[in-house]
């Protein structure tokens, strides 16, 4: 199923993603996390750090070829997806631990500046056939090893390797799992690592596809879909982020056409018939109704669904926020921005959208 379509851009500078009237400007390569927020201090609530919570950092790729920091990505954003399922979890959202993947990690500051009690670091290693994953959990006060294993298994058991590790995480930070939960750790995007790889490359483009940088990243990431979804018709989050490019596309006026529309819609009802409950599904949804017809409730009662499926992802509530600053209900927009940053605490567009809701 094709969903890229041809495309004419219609310039660099863009307003930011729920076009509220600011317009940000994002830098290519990297994601813009802030230091310094600019959240009024008065209006900064103090919250004590629970005890289940984690910050999973990006897992170290230790292959001989470079290649594979793909694979390493893989293996964390899988165990990050998982984790982020569990209600009675705080875990922080891949934006905020992204910029800790290279240079020295002071555990002790990261996990202040995240507001978690326990890091979670790891090291994958690829060698033909064959996969290893050395994980520590960390509680991060005392810097003393809560748990720690290696896993060895060859590369057709990797996403049961996931799943027991993201088991095992649970099972240390004694997580109470509701059988749903405990099922859906079971579930995995798709079981063709290649297809997995080109879905990790298209979102890396889509971070910034709709939010100033050139059309090309969005175009490049709808191929690499394309590309996924013809090596596994299945795969439903793929699918997913399909419909969200198109979206955005069509939203920031680079494609003002039907065809888009229609595009980004067919993708996510695919996405919805392979997996009904999937939460990306569902706030894919919620976007194409909130950019492609501005149906504010219709993206309202999507939002609530996906908030059910995966309690820990911090763009779902931003966008719950952003559909209440629409609607004028600035009390639950804040709430929801506050509910996003507490989950994404270095990620610069969420607090942003708090600010300036604040201010209004």
């Amino acid at each position: 199923m094709g969903i890229a379509i041809n495309d004419h851009s219609l310039g660099h500078w863009v307003p930011d993603r729920f076009d509220s009237g600011v317009g940000v400007r994002h830098h290519a390569g990297r994601n813009q996390t802030a230091d310094i927020d600019p959240v009024r201090p008065e209006t900064r609530r103090t919250e004590a750090i629970p005890e289940k919570s984690i910050a999973v950092l990006p897992f170290e790729n230790l292959s001989d070829d470079p290649q594979n920091a793909y694979f390493a990505d893989g293996v964390h954003d899988d165990i990050l997806s998982s984790l982020a399922k569990i209600s009675d979890l705080k875990v922080i959202s891949r934006t905020s631990v992204r910029q800790y993947k290279e240079g020295a990690r002071n555990l002790r500051e990261i996990a202040q500046a995240l507001g978690v009690a326990h890091i979670l670091e790891g090291t994958v290693r690829r060698a033909g056939n064959r996969v290893r994953v050395n994980a520590q959990l960390i509680n991060a006060q005392t810097e003393a090893h809560v748990w720690a294993d290696t896993f060895d298994r060859e590369l057709t058991n990797l996403f049961a390797l996931q799943s027991e590790l993201a088991e095992r995480i649970t099972e240390a930070l004694r997580a109470n799992l509701s059988a749903r939960e405990r099922a859906s750790m079971q579930i995995h995007p798709t079981r063709d690592l290649a297809a997995y790889e080109l879905f990790l490359r298209a979102r890396d483009l889509f971070r910034w596809s709709g939010v100033g940088d050139p059309l090309e990243n969005g175009v490049k990431a709808l191929r690499l879909i394309d590309e996924a979804v013809a090596r596994d018709p299945q795969f439903a989050l793929a699918y997913c982020l399909g419909s969200r490019v198109n979206a955005e596309l069509h939203w920031f006026g680079h494609d003002r056409s039907s065809a888009r529309l229609n595009n980004a819609k067919a993708a996510v009802d695919v996405a919805l018939r392979l997996q009904p409950d999937l939460g990306d599904a569902h706030l894919a949804v919620a976007f194409f109704h909130y950019y492609g017809d501005r149906n504010y409730k219709r993206a309202r009662t999507e939002i609530e669904i996906a908030q059910q499926a995966t309690p820990n992802d911090a763009e779902i509530w931003d966008a719950a926020g952003a559909v209440g600053r629409r609607e004028g209900r600035w009390d639950e927009a804040i709430a929801n921005f506050e509910k996003a940053r507490y989950l994404d605490p270095r990620n610069f567009s969420v607090i942003s959208n708090l600010a300036e809701t604040r201010d209004r």
